[in-house]
């Protein structure tokens, strides 16, 4: 099998020469996204990872603490651009575009039990619940909040809203949804969501009778 040094098992026109370990360890996450969008998580191994990816074990565990960790990482990466926040002005369209994107990605790929399953495993596996916070939900948040207070500053979403709140009740109910399936994630939860949050659910005052 080769390792970082030798590049990956097929040959490659560049011959045998050291490659970059930033290179290296890309094309370790863009592999394994790979598997893990296509297989989802059940056959996920240190194993089958460093075959399809041809970098020894060896590397893979200097890297990453767990198979998990690893799972993570290479999740995130194959994510990163479908659950890109948009920014196009209008906070109700992006928040629509990105919420919607985030549920078809949970619910039509295997990519939503592998983010359940990983989920599920970081409660009892201290490297994968820090790479869970530090690698994907700490950053989503962030981006979230970003894209929120953006709107907030242009009066789209009124001064003094805890914008991480919003986000807790934005994406929290999906979540929600996904972990506890007492009611599906579709199309119409996701906009009925935002709607009643940017719109509010208060009703007028009660006509005299």
């Amino acid at each position: 099998m080769a390792d970082d040094v030798t590049g990956p098992a097929a040959p490659v026109s560049r011959g045998r020469g050291r490659r970059p370990a930033d290179e290296v360890r890309a094309d370790v996450l863009r592999t394994v996204g790979e598997l893990l969008l296509t297989e989802g998580m059940a056959p996920f191994t240190f194993e089958r990872a460093a075959r399809a990816s041809g970098v020894s074990k060896t590397t893979l565990y200097k890297w990453w603490p767990s198979k998990g960790a690893l799972a993570l990482d290479g999740y995130f990466h194959a994510v990163e651009n479908t659950l890109a926040f948009p920014d196009t002005g209008d906070v109700r369209a992006d928040l629509l575009t990105q919420l919607h994107a985030f549920a078809r990605l949970m619910t039509r790929t295997p990519g939503g039990r592998v983010l359940t399953e990983l989920i599920g495993a970081s409660q009892t596996d201290a490297d994968l619940a820090d790479a869970y916070r530090r690698l994907y939900s700490g950053h989503r948040r962030r981006l979230a909040g970003e894209r929120l207070r953006r709107a907030q500053e242009v009066g789209q979403i009124r001064a003094g809203v805890d914008v991480q709140v919003l986000v807790d009740q934005l994406w929290g109910a999906v979540y929600h949804r996904l972990l506890i399936p007492d009611e599906p994630v579709t199309e119409d939860f996701v906009t009925a969501l935002v709607h009643n949050l940017l719109d509010g659910v208060r009703g007028g005052p009660a006509s005299a009778g």
